[in-house]
C-alpha cells in the first residue's frame, strides 16, 4: 500500500514538473507593441511639425526674461524684458536705439520701424518723413584692444568709503573675478552705464561692502580713455534675473554688482552718476 502511493506522488511530481517547464526553443519572442486597447486614448492635441525658420534671431540677443508668474502678461508668448538690452533686436552700432528701443520715439504715420538711415551722424536717429521723432543720444563705448593694459586689465576702480582700488578684468567668469573685478561684455566700457562685478567673500572680495556705501559716496573709474568720477545715487537688492540695471543709458554711470550673503536669488546693485564738473 505504501509502494502504491509512494508510485502516485512520484507521478504526480512528474506530471506538474512537464506542465511547468517549456523547452527554450518553444518561446517565442517578437517586437511588436502592446495592443492598442491596453491604453486609453491621447489627451494632447495633434502636433504640428514645421520647418525651422534659418532667419529667426535665436541668440541671447534675442533672449527674454520671462515675466513674473501671475503678472498681467504671464500668459502672453514673447513678453518679458531682454537679457541684453544693449544689445537688443533694434540696437544700432554705438548703442543708439531705434524705435523697438527708445522711449523717445513717437510716431503716428507709417514708418514706425524704419531701417537705420547709414547717412545721419552719430547721436541722431530721425526716421525720414517723421516729424513728430525726438531722438536721443546713448552712450555705449565698446571693448576694442587698444584699450587694454599691459597688464590685461581694462582699468582701475577706485571706492575710497570702504577701501576699494582694483583693477578692471574683460568678463565675469569665476577666473576673471578670481584677478580682480569683472567688466560686463555686453556692456559700455566708457560712456553710458558701465557695469562692474566683484565677488563679496572669501579671496578678493572686493566688493564685499558695497551694499553699505551711502549715497554721495564717491566712485572713480580710470581707463586709457581718462578718468571719470561718480557719486553713489542708489544702493538696492535685486533679483537675481534682474537684467534692467545693465542697460544703456544716456547719462555717464558705473553699476556695481555682487552676490548676497546667504541668499542666492538677489544680487546688490549699486548705481553711481559722473559728478558734475
Amino acid at each position: 500500500m505504501k509502494l502504491k502511493t509512494h508510485l502516485k506522488s512520484l507521478l504526480l511530481s512528474s506530471l506538474l514538473v512537464t506542465l511547468c517547464v517549456t523547452q527554450a526553443s518553444a518561446l517565442e519572442y517578437g517586437f511588436d507593441g502592446a495592443d492598442d486597447y491596453l491604453f486609453a486614448d491621447p489627451t494632447s492635441q495633434e502636433v504640428i511639425y514645421q520647418a525651422e525658420d534659418q532667419n529667426v534671431n535665436r541668440s541671447k540677443t534675442a533672449a527674454l526674461i520671462a515675466p513674473g508668474f501671475g503678472t498681467p502678461t504671464s500668459y502672453l508668448r514673447g513678453s518679458g524684458e531682454y537679457l541684453t538690452p544693449n544689445l537688443a533686436p533694434g540696437t544700432m552700432s554705438g548703442g543708439l536705439v531705434n524705435a523697438v528701443g527708445n522711449n523717445s520715439y513717437t510716431d503716428t504715420g507709417p514708418g514706425a520701424y524704419p531701417a537705420p538711415d547709414t547717412s545721419i551722424s552719430a547721436g541722431t536717429y530721425p526716421p525720414a518723413g517723421n516729424e513728430n521723432f525726438t531722438a536721443s543720444t546713448i552712450g555705449y563705448t565698446d571693448v576694442t584692444s587698444d584699450l587694454y593694459y599691459d597688464g590685461g586689465h581694462l582699468g582701475m576702480l577706485k571706492i575710497p568709503a570702504i577701501g576699494v582700488n582694483v583693477k578692471i578684468y574683460q568678463g565675469t567668469d569665476s577666473a576673471t573675478l578670481a584677478k580682480g573685478a569683472g567688466h560686463f561684455t555686453d556692456t559700455s566700457i566708457w560712456a553710458g552705464n558701465v557695469c562692474v562685478a566683484g565677488h563679496n567673500r572669501e579671496t578678493n572680495c572686493y566688493f564685499g561692502e558695497i551694499h553699505t556705501l551711502n549715497i554721495g559716496d564717491e566712485i572713480t573709474l580710470t581707463t586709457k580713455l581718462g578718468t571719470r568720477t561718480y557719486s553713489v545715487t542708489s544702493v538696492q537688492k535685486i533679483s537675481e534675473t534682474d537684467g534692467s540695471a545693465t542697460g544703456s543709458t544716456s547719462d555717464n554711470r558705473i553699476t556695481l554688482f555682487t552676490c548676497v550673503r546667504n541668499e542666492s536669488a538677489y544680487r546688490w546693485c549699486v548705481t553711481a552718476i559722473e559728478r558734475a564738473v
